[in-house]
């Protein structure tokens, strides 16, 4: 049978180009309070070697470099698609990360996007927004 080389090369790979995850490179200023600072969030502190430290919740994950320059973490964003996001914000307050962490924060409110998210700014900088979708 003859097929042409595309419909070969299409057939041949079409399930190899499966993602199975991918993960930031969020930068820290002090890497040891960014630690701290994720896992009283909520992360799950996996493994930490050679300035890099795997975080990760419920299937989600990043990693925390030991890296730091200003102008890229000042523009440096993370966005989490949650299914509480009240939850999420609780878990903040109870665990006083604001005040404990000297952090700016934007409290949850309803966006005209159709999400409900509040805003994190984190020891280093790096800017999380934590949301929900909403009905419309």
């Amino acid at each position: 049978m003859n097929m042409p080389y595309g419909l070969i090369y299409k057939h041949r790979h079409m399930d190899s180009l499966d993602i199975e995850e991918i993960k930031a490179f969020v930068p820290a200023k002090d890497y040891n309070l960014s630690i701290q600072f994720y896992q009283d969030l909520g992360f799950t502190l996996a493994s930490n070697e050679n300035g890099i430290a795997y975080f990760h919740c419920d299937g989600c994950s990043f990693l925390l470099q030991d890296f730091y320059n200003k102008e890229h973490t000042d523009n440096f964003m993370m966005h989490i698609l949650v299914k509480d996001v009240d939850s999420w914000w609780a878990r903040v307050e109870d665990a006083d990360l604001i005040n404990k962490y000297h952090i700016r924060n934007e409290a949850p409110s309803v966006k005209p996007w159709g999400m409900k998210d509040f805003v994190l700014i984190d020891p280093s900088g790096v800017l999380w927004r934590i949301g929900e979708n909403i009905d419309p």
